[in-house]
């Protein structure tokens, strides 16, 4: 079984904006493969299925960016799973251009606060990682202006593009293995 996490904020205040890309990464695996996401338990809402046939758990924690972690390790020590194998998680990133994503096995938080939190509760950075590039902050603007601002039309075609390689590497991920979506979605494109 593998929990698929996608990263960003509760409330519809914060909904498609930057920081957000994870939560939205997750309804597009949720829409494509028919899984409801909405029961709410380990500070998550969360939904279970079945993608290329393997099970799946695709879930958005609810504790705000910074606290991630607590919800991944709920949902990790419920359902038991390895989180080196079979944790996905899925997250901006302002050092990618809009429309790039970047796929990793492990690495340190780079400076992202949902990935700090995580790697806190679990003691370790090894887990698998969908990086969404959202641009860099422009001279001059808070980072957190940046990453709770919403994309330029342009922009958000090119996110909503990543977001459909995104998917199409978290299957490869679960069925061919880390190293095939690696050398798959890790060009430029």
């Amino acid at each position: 079984m593998y929990i698929i996490v996608g990263l960003g904020n509760p409330t519809s205040q914060y909904a498609r904006t930057r920081h957000n890309v994870g939560f939205d990464a997750v309804d597009v695996l949720a829409e494509r493969y028919g899984i409801s996401v909405d029961t709410k338990k380990y500070k998550a809402l969360y939904g279970k299925g079945v993608i290329e046939g393997q099970k799946v758990i695709l879930a958005k924690p609810q504790t705000y960016m910074n606290a991630s972690g607590e919800s991944v390790r709920e949902l990790i020590d419920y359902f038991k799973i390895d989180e080196t194998e079979e944790l996905i998680v899925m997250y901006d990133d302002i050092s990618l251009e809009p429309g790039q994503i970047r796929l990793r096995g492990k690495g340190s938080a780079g400076g992202h606060n949902g990935i700090k939190s995580i790697i806190a509760h679990l003691g370790g950075q090894e887990f698998k990682r969908v990086k969404i590039g959202v641009g860099e902050k422009p001279a001059g603007w808070d980072l957190a202006d940046h990453v709770l601002g919403r994309f330029s039309k342009e922009d958000r075609e090119a996110v909503d593009e990543a977001l459909k390689r995104a998917k199409d590497a978290v299957v490869m991920m679960m069925t061919q293995g880390m190293d095939a979506a690696m050398n798959e979605y890790n060009r430029k494109v």
